[in-house]
């Protein structure tokens, strides 16, 4: 009852955030502090300034963690590794469901994997792309199975939580065509695609999107275990594609700007209690990114 609660307070706001007085206000507001912050962004290698001008070019990076070299990668993969073990492989209770997640007890039994995602080159390179100071949400744990199930995620969608939501995704498998790649839609037809279906979030079949656009554009992120997606998914529409032989394990990062668009729909991966528990371990930078409300 609460959750059903919650959703219909936040569809209230949002149609709220929606009045073109308050709309507009926002979007003035946001456009003025990425204005005052550009003189304060990070100075990046070539290498990663790269990497944010392809996003900002085409909203999605396929690469890897040995290309990123992230310095955390060997601890985080490790102990990623040690809770693939400990996921259950069915669900039992609810045929409806398609994610078995890690609890917040597991994740914090592997705080490697959360403090990964803190990892200051990495909040560097997505401030940049963001424009504004990073909020950071948190790392999910997953293991989406292999059942027919075609709901939520796997549907078409953009994220709505802010104007730029940017989300790191490591393979922890080896995923092909058939082992539910995350697939998108060139962000050179989101324009089209909203305008045409008059696209207000919500999730979308098939068969509607490719009224619109062609099959021949879903693009499929495939590779070997350590592949990372990282993908602005408030501006390509994307989902996960329903995996047929295997389960796929992946972990997502998710990150906004600390002025989101609909602030009501962000939340931690963990709760306060745990992200106190955390706070000592990280620089005061970090806790900004975590502790940003």
């Amino acid at each position: 009852m609460k959750a059903i609660i919650k959703k219909a307070g936040n569809r209230i706001l949002e149609n709220l955030y929606r009045i073109p007085l308050l709309s507009n206000t926002a979007d003035l507001a946001y456009q003025a502090a990425m204005t005052k912050h550009v003189d304060t962004l990070p100075i990046l290698s070539n290498t990663d300034l790269s990497l944010v001008e392809t996003l900002k070019a085409e909203g999605i990076i396929v690469t890897s963690l040995a290309s990123l070299s992230i310095t955390s990668t060997p601890q985080m993969l490790e102990s990623a590794k040690s809770l693939m073990l400990d996921i259950p492989k069915s669900i039992s209770k609810n045929k409806n469901e398609f994610i078995i997640h890690a609890t917040s007890e597991q994740m914090m039994e592997h705080l490697e994997i959360f403090l990964w995602g803190l990892q200051q080159r990495l909040l560097n390179i997505i401030e940049t792309y963001l424009g504004l100071p990073v909020a950071y949400h948190g790392s999910y744990f997953r293991r989406d199975i292999a059942n027919q199930v075609q709901k939520k995620s796997r549907l078409w969608h953009l994220d709505k939580e802010d104007r730029k939501v940017l989300k790191i995704i490591i393979y922890l498998n080896e995923v092909n065509d058939d082992g539910g790649p995350f697939q998108y839609i060139p962000q050179s037809f989101s324009t089209k695609i909203t305008r045409s279906l008059r696209y207000n979030y919500g999730y979308i079949q098939d068969k509607t999107m490719q009224q619109v656009i062609s099959p021949l554009n879903w693009k499929s992120c495939t590779g070997p275990s350590g592949t990372v997606i990282i993908a602005d998914t408030a501006n390509i529409f994307h989902r996960g594609k329903i995996p047929i032989y295997s389960d796929r394990f992946t972990i997502f990062f998710d990150y906004t700007s600390r002025k989101p668009k609909h602030p009501f729909y962000c939340q931690s991966s963990l709760n306060r209690e745990s992200l106190q528990i955390i706070a000592p371990k990280v620089s005061e930078n970090q806790r900004r990114c975590i502790f940003w409300r």
